[in-house]
């Protein structure tokens, strides 16, 4: 088994180079033997997105987590959100065959070991070192076939507030799995007035990568907003856990600016008005959290952390710049894209403002893309360590939770580690255009200069 295969937040890799079906029944055996050694548990919860590979992998993860004798509650074709609230209606851990926005031809394994979010970190580890020694349980375990969508749609319907607003709406599920499940989603509220683009359910993406937080990747839907002189447009991910929104001028809107968006609508609601976003946000919404009387929290990226995180602290608002979204504020938190789309329409639904127009009056910073560098996974850490070892040696402020966050008083610059494939993520924000490339310059020479040593 390729070792490279297990990433910080998941098991990930190209198929079926790095990930085929004797990996997929070698980490269901693993898994369920995991389960019952190491953390007494006889059950899980199985899914699968509509990736063309997920199908025969899911088969033999299946296979390979029966013969450890744990027994599976098989939900089939479902979206991550979903698998997600499988977990907590059976109190139970699991695991979802997909690569989320990732490329067609990947796929992989998103898992859990505990009640807050999925495996991150050292629980990766741990598990692919336990998987390697190939010292699994035996068994017969059972298997139970059950359907989520009634629970799903009760979930949505009992948790979003839609006010009296008619909304325009186009909506592109980018031919994920979410493209299942859409329309039933939306057709539970009456006032939306929806066009779907790339609704066809189909694991090949033949329309666009389906990865809403990069723009590009929203030119369709853009253009359909302003064709049918839309309010807004959202665009969910392969597996439907990310969501990403244009505006009414088929402007793409950051999630970050999108968090603004709600803790303005909510902020007067939240008992614990403290907000959670990730090292690579705007340091307008930290402005904004302050203006409205909030506390900010910032963690490192990576979804399992800032979900972790948003339940264990129980934080009514959190997200992260890739599109994560997560609503804590009215009982489950599942981080559904499909979902935190509803919260947004529901804010707009009882304003008559434009979306653009709930974004006047911020804080206004220039910044860059998240800029990937390639850089081996084996030196990408010690070339982030150098970068730190500089920012010290230069007296800079910063922040090292995830990388190194240097602040200056008119800007920022984040360089840091992916955790997802070998580059190095930069990004810069400042008050000026000239701020902007100065910042940016220094360390981008440095990172280059140090990557030639």
């Amino acid at each position: 088994m390729n070792q490279t295969i297990f990433k910080e937040y998941d098991i990930r890799g190209t198929y079926p180079n790095e990930i085929n079906e004797q990996d997929a029944y070698k980490i269901g055996r693993s898994y369920g033997s995991y389960l019952q050694e190491i953390l007494d548990k006889n059950k899980c919860v199985v899914g699968h997105d509509n990736r063309l590979s997920s199908p025969l992998l899911y088969k033999n993860l299946i296979e390979g987590i029966l013969d450890s004798g744990c027994n599976v509650i098989d939900y089939g074709l479902i979206t991550t959100p979903m698998h997600y609230y499988t977990r907590h209606l059976n109190h139970a851990y699991g695991i979802m065959v997909t690569a989320s926005h990732n490329p067609k031809d990947d796929n992989g394994f998103k898992f859990s070991f505990d009640e807050w979010a999925n495996a991150r970190g050292n629980m990766i580890y741990e598990f692919r070192d336990y998987t390697l020694k190939e010292k699994f349980k035996s068994g017969h375990g059972f298997i139970e076939k059950r359907n989520i969508l009634e629970d799903y749609l009760k979930y949505m319907k009992d948790n979003v507030q839609m006010g009296s607003r008619n909304l325009k709406v186009v909506i592109d599920p980018g031919n994920g799995v979410t493209s299942t499940v859409v329309k039933e989603c939306h057709h539970l509220f009456p006032n939306l007035d929806i066009t779907y683009i790339c609704d066809e359910n189909d694991g090949s993406f033949p329309n666009h990568h389906p990865d809403p937080a990069v723009e590009d990747n929203l030119q369709m839907l853009k253009d359909t907003v302003k064709k049918v002189e839309a309010d807004i447009g959202i665009a969910y991910d392969g597996d439907g856990d990310r969501v990403g929104f244009v505006d009414e001028q088929g402007q793409f809107i950051p999630a970050d600016k999108i968090m603004i968006i709600a803790a303005r609508a909510l902020m007067k609601t939240f008992q614990n008005k403290t907000v959670l976003y990730d090292v690579k946000c705007t340091k307008a919404l930290e402005d904004e959290i302050k203006k409205l009387g909030g506390s900010s929290y910032m963690e490192r990226t990576g979804t399992s952390y800032t979900e972790s995180s948003t339940k264990q602290k129980n934080i009514p608002l959190g997200g992260e710049l890739s599109g994560h979204l997560f609503f804590n504020d009215r009982g489950i938190e599942i981080c559904s894209g499909i979902y935190d789309g509803l919260r947004i329409l529901e804010i707009l639904s009882k304003t008559e403002k434009k979306v653009s127009e709930l974004l006047e009056g911020i804080s206004n910073y220039l910044s860059t893309p998240e800029i990937k560098i390639p850089c081996s996974n084996e030196s990408k850490f010690d070339i982030v360590e150098k970068v730190k070892n500089y920012v010290i040696e230069k007296n800079y402020q910063f922040h090292d939770i995830d990388g190194v966050r240097v602040h200056f008083e008119d800007s920022w610059g984040l360089i840091r580690a992916s955790n997802t494939g070998p580059n190095l993520t930069l990004r810069f924000e400042a008050t000026t255009e000239e701020r902007l490339n100065h910042i940016q310059k220094e360390f981008t020479d440095l990172v280059n200069n140090l990557l030639k040593r």
